[in-house]
């Protein structure tokens, strides 16, 4: 593909993630969302959009149509056309592919593309069928099953991370190296260029300001993370090696770059690939890695040319097996890919609002490439039962 007509980015914003149950549980799917995307039409100028694609990871939100719901509460034209991707994690990714694939083929100029969700407004399911006399059991979502596997995805995620030669030390390891290199680029302002300020509901009729995010721990150590359990009874991932459940809603502004310049706007990055694979059912672990060898193979590019690298911690497991595969198991090479990866931290400390984080990735590469001067970077996730997205984005010096 030529550079020059390669879709760019010319805004993006994400809310603070909150933790499950904390500052925004006050506030429903769709209007968390829609704060974000009234945020990034203000950034790109408010400049008439086409249409809203975005993610939502669970169960649509626990609504009808959230996408719709969300683009109706924003400051956008009724008339704004949208659509709900359902791909778990990878949605918010998937549906900035999807634009990218649409002003590719010069069906749209202008789109919001993202993903958000509100874990903490997640309902038990209650089945309609159910005995008339006896015990009634009903089932929790977030345990992140369903019928295609027979055990939670963090149990079959670790396991496969102990048959790829990743120890528990080593993902505590990473963990706590998530949330160091998180404090670290907050303390620089790092992450103001793409986290937004939310004043929200609060209790007892209060309002809460939020500008930051819930999850990051600055005390997290080696010593209390190898006192917990892993969970589900699985072997090696706990909540201390795995991200929170969170609730928050990212966006990008996506156009055709000569459209861009017609508005005026600034061209932040430009996204020169996108890839979408499968997988096994239970191979989350390394799909990152798969959908970054597909996308970069496509560009005719290999991974040691790339610059930055960001990889989805679904778990702290998941950029540790997939820097193996990416590094064929050469212990130099699979350092070298580590030491560009998730620089600034990753979802173990912000976060992981399941639908928000494909795009919460893409902008936080942006945001670092820039920081860094200029250069090429992928972005990576896996999504449930098997599934991976990945970016190639580039951002001029």
């Amino acid at each position: 593909m030529d550079a020059r007509s390669a879709p760019v980015v010319v805004a993006f914003a994400r809310t603070p993630f909150g933790r499950l149950e904390g500052k925004l549980v006050g506030v429903d799917a769709p209007h968390l969302a829609a704060l974000a995307i009234d945020e990034v039409l203000k950034r790109a100028g408010n400049t008439p959009i086409d249409a809203v694609y975005a993610g939502v990871g669970l169960i649509g939100s626990a609504t009808l149509t959230a996408t719709r719901q969300a683009v109706l509460i924003s400051r956008l034209p009724e008339t704004t056309p949208s659509f709900g991707v359902d791909r778990a994690c990878c949605s918010g990714m998937t549906a900035i592919g999807l634009g990218w694939k649409d002003i590719l083929a010069r069906q749209s100029r202008a789109l919001v593309c993202g993903g958000f969700e509100s874990l903490s407004r997640i309902p038990l399911l209650w089945p309609r069928q159910h005995p008339r006399i006896g015990p009634i059991s009903v089932d929790d979502p977030l345990r992140l099953s369903g019928p295609a596997v027979d055990r939670p995805i963090a149990v079959y995620s670790g396991e496969e991370a102990l048959r790829q030669g990743v120890t528990r030390l080593e993902q505590d390891t990473w963990a706590v190296s998530s949330h160091r290199n998180y404090f670290a680029a907050q303390d620089r302002g790092f992450f103001s260029a793409e986290r937004m300020t939310l004043t929200v509901d609060g209790p007892r009729k209060t309002r809460v300001v939020m500008d930051a995010d819930e999850s990051p721990r600055s005390d997290t150590s080696l010593e209390k993370l190898s006192t917990l359990s892993p969970v589900y009874g699985g072997p090696c991932i706990t909540a201390g090696n795995a991200p929170g459940l969170n609730d928050g809603a990212a966006f990008i502004a996506l156009m055709a770059p000569d459209h861009a310049r017609a508005c005026g706007l600034p061209i932040l990055a430009r996204i020169r690939g996108y890839a979408q694979v499968c997988g096994g059912a239970t191979s989350g672990t390394y799909t990152p890695a798969v959908a970054i060898d597909t996308v970069l193979k496509a560009a005719d590019l290999g991974i040691d040319g790339i610059d930055l690298i960001e990889i989805n911690e679904a778990y702290a497991a998941t950029p540790l097996v997939s820097t193996i595969k990416l590094g064929q198991g050469d212990d130099a090479r699979v350092a070298s890919l580590r030491a560009r990866t998730n620089v600034n931290g990753g979802a173990v400390a912000i976060g992981h609002p399941l639908g928000a984080s494909g795009a919460r990735l893409a902008m936080t590469l942006i945001a670092a490439l820039r920081e860094r001067g200029g250069g090429r970077g992928v972005a990576a996730i896996c999504g449930g039962f098997g599934q991976g997205d990945a970016l190639l984005i580039e951002v001029e010096g």
